[in-house]
């Protein structure tokens, strides 16, 4: 009985990916300005990435509001705040 049950809390623990991963994925997306499928979003990663986990940090990364999921791929479309102040010093007030 005690191992049916330690059995069903593995099962329930799901594997978090890592800051490292994150980040490697994010850089990713942000350096490379193009559409990319998830397909050569692994491809071009530097170390590889389980499915399951680059799923669970490409949900993430859209659910902050860094990339667009769509039907052709996956597209960054975070602006730092860098760029935003650039853009805010260039526009006309209103």
């Amino acid at each position: 009985m005690a191992k049916a049950v330690l059995q069903i809390e593995k099962e329930r623990l799901v594997h978090s990916p890592t800051l490292n991963t994150v980040l490697m994925v994010e850089n990713l997306l942000k350096d490379s300005g193009e559409l990319l499928s998830v397909a050569e979003i692994k491809r071009r990663l530097p170390k590889k990435v389980m499915h399951q986990t680059l799923l669970q940090i490409l949900d993430y990364l859209q659910i902050s509001g860094k990339i667009l999921i769509g039907t052709k791929g996956v597209l960054w479309v975070f602006s730092e705040r860098k760029e935003l102040d650039r853009l805010i010093r260039r526009g006309t007030e209103v």
